[in-house]
């Protein structure tokens, strides 16, 4: 069984990692063939940077990434913490569920009810230019970006002693400084976690930028889409190796800290059972 079961794996792990390996394999390609690999180069990379065109596609795509995953981080605390401070257990459930709908949603039916949503807005207002343009891009990103930035924070969240917010305001300290003083650190690793992820999903988002971007900005996924439509060249290659290379290591950061935020839970909860058994053997 054992033998099955790691066959299984490998050849799961095949086919989801070799066709990335070749396609990072021959954006080293001397020649532009796509059969031989002839020597090691860097010509493609080089070819990249001369490309004025896809410099403005990546600022384009940074610009998004950023601006998105800020609002989305910030919007995803709020709510964070009001859930978690909501009574009812019932309606807290009900909004848990309802957030979580874009992420089970397909991507292609997420975007076209936004681009319809967008097209009948621009026309109840007799917005006369491209009803389409970055801002419908953004409010698109936030909306898919806030479940998974919920998603991190809230078990974080769950895991705080009650007492501490309490116990900083019978110290002194109003609602809202207990929120930055105790609340806040807390969750800051799931936080940027969140924000790391969300900052990963906008970036990469192809469908859903497809159909509620205007003709004015252009993203990189929307760039190499429409560049594959003819003949695919080779500094497509590079520009995809750098996505992907950008993407694991945010995706790493991101494990980081999420593994960093569970051992310093763990070395809290050993100190809190240290003094509490220091204080049974007084």
């Amino acid at each position: 069984m054992k033998i099955l079961s790691r066959s299984y794996i490998a050849i799961v792990f095949a086919i989801l990692y070799i066709p990335i390996l070749v396609l990072m394999l021959f954006s080293f390609n001397s020649t532009a063939s796509t059969g031989v690999f002839s020597g090691f180069s860097f010509q493609w990379y080089g070819e990249l940077f001369k490309d004025a065109r896809v410099f403005t596609a990546l600022r384009n795509t940074l610009i998004l990434a950023v601006s998105s995953s800020l609002i989305s981080t910030v919007i995803a605390t709020g709510a964070a913490v009001g859930l978690d401070r909501m009574r009812s257990a019932k309606i807290r459930g009900v909004i848990n569920s309802v957030t979580n709908i874009p992420m089970m949603n397909p991507d292609i039916v997420t975007g076209v009810s936004m681009m319809l949503l967008f097209a009948f807005f621009g026309n109840l207002v007799g917005a006369t230019a491209d009803k389409l343009n970055f801002f419908t891009l953004l409010i698109a990103h936030i909306t898919f970006n806030i479940p998974y930035v919920l998603l991190n924070i809230t078990p974080r969240l769950r895991q705080m002693d009650r007492n501490l917010p309490e116990a900083a305001r019978d110290l002194g300290c109003t609602p809202v400084q207990s929120f930055f003083k105790v609340e806040l650190p807390f969750m800051m690793p799931s936080i940027i976690a969140g924000a790391i992820m969300a900052f990963t999903l906008s970036l990469d988002d192809f469908v859903i930028s497809y159909f509620t971007s205007g003709s004015d900005f252009e993203t990189l996924p929307i760039l190499i889409y429409s560049l594959t439509k003819k003949e695919v060249k080779p500094n497509i290659y590079a520009l995809s190796t750098l996505i992907i290379i950008a993407i694991i290591s945010l995706l790493i950061l991101s494990n980081v800290m999420s593994s960093r935020s569970n051992q310093s839970n763990a070395g809290s909860l050993r100190k809190g059972k240290d003094k509490l058994n220091g204080k049974e053997n007084i």
